[in-house]
């Protein structure tokens, strides 16, 4: 199993390094979030073993779990998932990364629970670009408002955006809510200062990362491709 997860890996740094040679950008630009879902934390371990630092849980009590049983300070774990206010306070010890923060409720919950743990916890404003109901994400209006909350928070730093985009098996169908994303990041720059910062774009998963990255990714969110498909 660890030669197939290993391998995996290498498949996928070999494709964001080809898409960035297909648009110039440099792939160290590119981070890329293994999403282990209901992977054991072996499986974790031997792709930390590989050199990968940065790790995704779409569910607030397994991110919970997974950083109770690996203790490992050289990772860096991001929440991802739709995340319910009233679960921040278990993640703010040790989480690094929520990616899925979409209101100014969860952000004054964030930099409250930041600040009695003594932290300072990265936070991205999730976006609805796919205009489907059922994909959390702040709207495109709300959105300006979000950031200008931001600005004086102590304990929390917005370093950008989120988005997920439509499930489909034709990836040049999503392009367009990538564009989306980018000029709803390149339009709201003029809010950067205090604790805004956007310089990361969230976007891109399996099946359409290479889309992604020619339209400014900065962060792919990768799992089945990784670790195979999840475990119910």
């Amino acid at each position: 199993m660890s030669v197939a997860i290993k391998n995996n890996l290498k498949i996928i740094k070999q494709r964001i390094q080809s898409a960035c040679e297909k648009c110039g950008r440099n792939p160290s630009e590119i981070t890329l979030v293994a999403v282990s879902k209901t992977k054991p934390d072996e499986d974790v371990l031997q792709l930390l073993g590989a050199g990968q630092l940065h790790f995704g849980e779409n569910r607030a009590k397994s991110l919970e779990d997974r950083m109770a049983s690996i203790k490992d300070d050289s990772i860096q774990w991001h929440f991802i998932g739709n995340l319910q206010t009233n679960k921040i306070k278990y993640m703010a010890h040790r989480v690094d990364w929520i990616q899925s923060i979409h209101k100014k409720k969860a952000l004054k919950e964030v930099e409250k629970r930041a600040a009695e743990e003594d932290r300072i916890i990265n936070v991205l404003i999730q976006v609805n670009i796919s205009s489907e109901d059922q994909k959390s994400g702040c709207s495109l209006e709300d959105l300006e408002g979000i950031l200008k909350y931001a600005h004086n928070l102590k304990h929390t730093r917005v370093l950008g955006l989120m988005g997920m985009a439509t499930f489909t098996d034709e990836p040049e169908r999503v392009r367009p809510e990538f564009k989306l994303l980018r000029t709803l990041r390149d339009k709201h720059m003029h809010l950067n200062g205090g604790a805004v910062d956007l310089k990361h774009l969230s976007m891109g998963m399996t099946n359409d990362l290479e889309i992604a990255i020619e339209e400014g990714s900065t962060m792919v969110r990768v799992g089945t491709a990784i670790f195979g498909e999840r475990n119910y």
